[in-house]
């Protein structure tokens, strides 16, 4: 199979994390309550959970869990109290439910210090090849 890069800004583009994200959200099952795409640059997801808390992915940082302050679709979600899953900018959906679990105790790779893989500025640095995995993972 090529290797297949997404044009930047497309609407295919802009879409993908909401496939990775569909992937998670089946994962956490129960407990999420409700999420949507968020702005761009950076791309973003939030994940509203079931106790008032939320995940938060975006494409710099990966997944990070607050108290859940206000945000909506299209909007940039304000959290309270974060910290970052850890186990990198796109754990595989299998692996958030048992991060968010260490995230919760306050351990394991889980951290208050906000990571930063990449700068959303960089569209063509092969990030894309790996949310195209998803998207394929959901179109099949």
């Amino acid at each position: 199979m090529a290797i297949r890069h997404v044009e930047p800004y497309t609407d295919e583009w802009l879409k993908q994390p909401a496939c990775y994200a569909s992937l998670v959200v089946e994962q956490l099952g129960a407990e999420v309550s409700d999420w949507w795409e968020g702005p761009c640059d950076p791309r973003a997801v939030t994940v509203r959970l079931a106790d008032g808390t939320a995940l938060v992915w975006d494409e710099e940082s990966g997944w990070r869990l607050g108290r859940y302050v206000g945000g909506g679709s299209g909007r940039h979600t304000e959290l309270t109290g974060v910290r970052y899953l850890g186990g990198g900018l796109l754990p595989r959906p299998e692996r958030v439910p048992a991060a968010l679990t260490d995230a919760r105790e306050g351990v394991g790779s889980s951290t208050a210090w906000r990571p930063c893989y990449r700068s959303h500025r960089n569209c063509r640095d092969g990030f894309d090849v790996a949310l195209d995995f998803y998207t394929r993972l959901i179109d099949a």
